[in-house]
């Protein structure tokens, strides 16, 4: 029973720190690296609570360097996925019945578990199982988790704050209530940070999770449940399975109590989800929230005034950083006449100094892509822009898979605007840019607008603010996260809330209100303390004769 109306800690982004060469989080995590390396593990799955293990054991390897072994995870069935569904509805009374502070200071906790302690291991297991370097995992899986719990305990706090006026004699107010239900958590492996955030988001408002990381990102999934436990989650709130999709379909669609879905991963796999969950509805008590963030096939244009070298510098780290393996990665640009060659000079010197490498050695910008899939599907693109006729590959191309699957940063310039790599998602470190006559702005806008079916991220570089307003008006709904001036990634939790519509989601915004409002069913209470005696209002009454 609550007994008062708490105001929470101070809510501030997480700093990000340097890992200058001799400080002291450069000297910690080259030493958790050392540590995780050393040593194999056997990672379970957390079903209410318990370790689970099974005999069918899957290797887990750095995909910079495949022939080491980090450890293995026990691959999971359809049984296990629906222990998982029954352990969350038998931990959903307690936990949704629980004061608020007390889930609160759960996640609080867990933050700063992740901030302080976690954080060495946090992010050399994000290093170490998803090839990314160590500034890309300290402002994922280290500052951007941490802004995720904290900031997501705040928007809980404002949401609760949302009550109705009354009326003298009245009372009426609103209960968020969890859903009816458990909530479906499918978390990618890109973001450490996503991976922490889509199952505990519903959890903060009370829900229950069942949650299945991507199989690449197991190692991280790992440690965030790790910490959630150290945190004190309760058993069953949350429950980590590592079994395939078609396992956790068969079973979470056609449960009863199904109440929902937080997802970010692939345009294909959420309309298939999509369209499975209507077919079965008629089976669930209510209506499942379907909250999905899916790809994109992000853009940079830019007119004759703009900075040159912000534009460059936008095109490199906005392209390569994390090898492209972000929803928001630039993939497209398009860059006028007049000002292709100076822009062309500077990209080549800037990615002349580009290094690729694996992530224990901290001057590598670029590292490895996620897998094998991956990297042959990248590999075709790119040797096909190598013989196309309408394409031809300006910078980088070459390809190494014999230690790792390495890809080096690769410009392509498409002598058509409807080129194959201008128009579909690729998901790895290759931009393709195409060259528009000056004359043809207003053209090339409305090509920007319709190439894709997606609208998830995008960014406009000029110095004329009449052409800023004008592009930002036309560009209206080909980007949920729009930027000016700035490359089209790195979007912060409280600052801008990251999402995109069209066929790249549903525009629900993780890490604000917006996205937390999905997890709640809301319930209007009205008391009347004085309530009447008689059916007939004062109209009733009889004229006066």
């Amino acid at each position: 029973m609550s007994k008062g109306f708490y105001k929470i800690p101070d809510v501030t982004n997480e700093p990000v720190k340097t890992y200058i060469p001799g400080s002291p989080e450069r000297t910690e995590v080259q030493a958790m690296l050392k540590e995780l390396r050393s040593k194999e593990v056997d990672i379970p799955m957390i079903i209410g609570g318990k370790e689970v293990t099974t005999d069918r054991k899957i290797r887990i390897f750095p995909p910079h360097e495949i022939k080491h072994t980090l450890g293995y995870y026990s691959q999971g069935d359809i049984s296990h996925v629906q222990q998982a569904v029954d352990a969350a509805m038998i931990a959903r009374e307690k936990w949704a019945g629980l004061s608020w502070q007390h889930r609160a200071s759960v996640f609080l906790k867990a933050a700063d578990l992740l901030a302080g302690p976690y954080r060495a291991k946090m992010n050399a297991a994000t290093m170490l199982g998803q090839s990314k370097n160590i500034f890309q995992s300290e402002i994922d899986a280290a500052c951007e988790m941490a802004d995720f719990f904290r900031l997501g305990v705040k928007c809980v706090t404002d949401i609760y704050k949302m009550q109705p006026d009354s009326a003298p004699g009245v009372w009426n107010y609103n209960e968020f209530r969890p859903l009816e239900g458990f909530v479906f958590a499918l978390t990618p492996f890109n973001f450490t940070s996503i991976a922490g955030n889509l199952p505990s988001a519903p959890a903060m408002l009370g829900n229950v999770v069942v949650w299945k990381p991507s199989k690449t990102a197991i190692y991280s999934a790992a440690v965030i449940m790790e910490i959630l436990q150290e945190a004190g989650l309760p058993d069953g709130v949350i429950n980590l399975v590592f079994v395939s999709g078609p396992a956790a379909a068969d079973v979470i669609f056609s449960s009863p109590d199904f109440g929902g879905i937080h997802f970010t991963g692939s345009t294909g796999v959420f309309q298939s989800i999509w369209k499975t969950i209507g077919e079965n509805i008629y089976k669930y008590k209510s209506y499942p929230r379907i909250v999905g963030e899916t790809g994109g096939k992000d853009f940079i244009f830019a007119d004759e005034t703009a900075d040159c070298q912000a534009l460059a510098i936008a095109m490199v780290r906005g392209a390569f950083e994390y090898q492209g393996q972000k929803c928001s990665a630039a993939s497209r640009a398009y860059i006028p006449e007049s000002i292709w060659p100076d822009v062309y000079e500077r990209l080549g010197n800037e990615l002349a100094t580009v290094k690729m490498g694996p992530p224990e050695d901290f001057t590598n910008f670029v590292n490895a892509v996620i897998d094998e899939a991956s990297f042959n599907k990248l590999k075709g693109f790119i040797d096909r822009a190598k013989t196309d006729a309408d394409a031809e590959v300006l910078f980088g191309g070459n390809c190494d898979n014999s230690v790792g699957y390495f890809i080096e940063p690769t410009v392509i310039l498409a002598k058509t605007p409807d080129y194959i790599t201008m128009t579909e998602e690729l998901f790895g470190p290759v931009l393709t840019i195409y060259i528009y006559k000056d004359e043809e702005l207003d053209r090339t806008l409305d090509i920007v607008n319709r190439t894709s079916i997606y609208a998830l991220t995008g960014a406009i570089f000029s110095q004329d603010r009449y052409n800023i307003e004008k592009y930002t008006k036309h560009l209206e709904n080909a980007a949920g996260n729009f930027y000016i001036n700035d490359k089209p990634t790195g979007a912060v939790v409280g600052q801008q809330p990251f999402g995109g519509a069209r066929g790249s989601g549903t525009n629900d915004k993780a890490g604000s209100v917006f996205n937390m409002l999905r997890w709640v069913s809301i319930r209007t209470i009205k008391e009347n303390f004085v309530p009447p005696y008689a059916y007939t209002y004062p109209n009733f009454m009889p004229d006066e004769e």
